[in-house]
């Protein structure tokens, strides 16, 4: 038989490439002669760059950048064939980059994602993927715009400070030292959200808390932005706020589409065209994927959903393996998942599942194999 392993990681716990070696070792406990084929994946967040380089002849590309609130940080991309990057802004400007202690997203910026940017370009990228999830920023992409050239100024002359705050004292944005290589790059833009920039459904009101943004600050940021829309508009002739996906990292979406006229991709599509899913998915029996947590909100736009569509549409069936089940996981069963299980064998705290989640994942993906075995020999008989 021909098993394809696609799964996202496991947050904090197992990349994208642990849980999948975890699930193949399972299955091959009971299955020794099967020929499996590992894909991990990923969104666009976290773990792109690796889930990507893992089934790629890539190379893993490291420089420091400013983190979110200006310390260095050492930051990883990749470099793929063709002149190819692979950017996740997380990577430079994340959430998990900054001690819980110390987080305030009025003032982190995504200038060190903008300087990852650069060093694509110094490499003589062509194209650059750019994936996004997982950050502290709520600036708009302002920052990473910095890092490229582009000077915001306020009434004063001077340039902003930054962080999304600031932005409600932008008079002036200043263009003309945007970098000129970026005029010749097909800049793509990774993500697994449908936001607007601004709104009830924008980056500060559905993002800003996730990273610390008290109610107040939410209202702050979202007219600091609104008003950054405003004059970008009125400077390039053309408003983007509304495009679905541009309130995605923070509002860097926005930035993206605005000056670097980025093109959307859902993520999980654009990994999976990466890295060669829907070849891997020919003649395949079975696909097994998953992730930390599946419920109803894995339909937009996360990894296992997109695994299941691809490989609806090449007629293989798949089961999903999660670390937890949350509500709404069966309206994932319309979308082409046939089934789909939580790893934890009883009760357990979130560190030992967390702590276990490898060993968890193979005797689960043995306990599948057993049951697609006695299903077997019941299709036999028949």
């Amino acid at each position: 038989m021909k098993l394809v392993i696609a799964p996202d990681s496991f947050k904090e716990s197992l990349s994208a490439s642990a849980v999948a070696q975890a699930i193949a070792s399972g299955w091959l406990r009971v299955y020794p002669d099967a020929e499996v084929l590992c894909c991990p994946m990923a969104d666009g967040g976290e773990g792109t760059v690796d889930a990507v380089l893992a089934v790629t002849t890539g190379e893993r590309r490291e420089c420091t950048v400013a983190g979110p609130l200006g310390a260095p940080v050492q930051a990883h991309w990749g470099w793929l064939p063709d002149q190819q990057a692979m950017i996740e802004m997380a990577a430079a400007s994340g959430l998990h980059l900054v001690p819980a202690a110390e987080r305030d997203v009025r003032l982190a910026s995504s200038y060190g994602t903008g300087e990852l940017i650069r060093a694509a370009l110094d490499a003589g990228a062509r194209r650059i993927v750019l994936g996004l999830g997982g950050s502290a920023t709520n600036d708009a992409g302002a920052g990473l715009l910095q890092a490229l050239g582009v000077r915001f100024l306020g009434a004063d002359g001077n340039e902003l400070a930054p962080g999304g705050a600031a932005l409600a004292r932008l008079q002036h944005i200043d263009l003309t030292g945007l970098d000129t290589r970026l005029a010749q790059v097909e800049v793509m833009v990774a993500a697994d959200v449908d936001n607007p920039l601004c709104g009830p459904k924008g980056a500060s009101a559905i993002f800003g808390p996730q990273k610390g943004a008290t109610p107040l600050q939410v209202a702050q940021l979202d007219r600091a932005l609104a008003h950054f829309a405003d004059v970008m508009a009125a400077t390039l002739g053309d408003d983007v706020r509304y495009h679905p996906g541009v309130g995605a990292a923070g509002g860097l979406g926005f930035a993206a589409k605005a000056v670097l006229k980025a093109q959307f991709r859902p993520g999980v599509e654009l990994v999976a065209e990466l890295c060669g899913l829907a070849q891997m998915l020919r003649d395949a029996d079975l696909v097994i994927t998953g992730e930390g947590r599946l419920d109803g909100q894995s339909l937009h736009g996360k990894t296992p959903v997109g695994v299941a569509r691809l490989a609806r549409s090449a007629g293989v069936p798949v089961i999903a393996l999660a670390g937890s089940l949350g509500e709404g996981y069966q309206r994932l069963y319309a979308e082409g998942i046939g089934a789909a299980f939580s790893l934890a064998p009883g009760p357990l705290t979130l560190e030992q599942a967390m702590q276990d989640a490898g060993a968890q994942l193979a005797a689960r993906a043995a306990d599948l194999a057993r049951l697609w075995q006695i299903a077997g020999a019941a299709t036999a008989r028949d």
